[in-house]
């Protein structure tokens, strides 16, 4: 899990990060009736929610055609947002796990979570177009594309 503790060192802010419990990770699952990757739920347990303002920041000077991610949802917030997007025009069957600073959001497919793995692919709705286009093979991965700006 080197690229989400680089990650966490390279972007998250100091405050307000605080490792979730996790049976409380668990009684998400069984809302979706769901396994989360592990990846994911390493960074929730052993961090928490990371803020990460200065990542577009960082896209905008560098000028990388890249999503920005700028926050980690909250446990509740994940399943109510996951409930609420598709109410609102996102297709079926989505996992939100963070957001961007425009109300986009990034999220894994339900289908890739029916059984237990390390990790899953990222994948982006784009809230204007209504549109899910996979971003990434892998949660780590898609960690480890930000960890590459830090290097730039």
């Amino acid at each position: 899990m080197k690229s989400i503790d680089l990650f966490v060192q390279n972007w998250g802010t100091k405050n307000a990060m605080a490792p979730i419990d996790s049976d409380d990770i668990v009684e998400l699952e069984t809302k979706f009736n769901a396994f989360l990757p592990e990846s994911y739920k390493y960074l929730l347990s052993t961090y928490g929610l990371v803020h990460t303002p200065n990542v577009l920041t960082k896209i905008c000077d560098l000028n990388v055609p890249i999503s920005e991610v700028q926050d980690f949802l909250s446990l509740d917030d994940v399943f109510s947002l996951s409930k609420l997007y598709e109410m609102s025009g996102m297709p079926k069957g989505h996992v939100l796990f963070a957001s961007d600073c425009k109300g986009n959001m990034f999220c894994f497919k339900l289908a890739d979570c029916e059984d237990k793995q390390v990790d899953a692919s990222v994948w982006f709705y784009n809230h204007g177009l209504c549109t899910v286009d996979k971003v990434s093979d892998s949660f780590s991965e898609w960690l480890e594309q930000f960890n590459k700006l830090e290097e730039s």
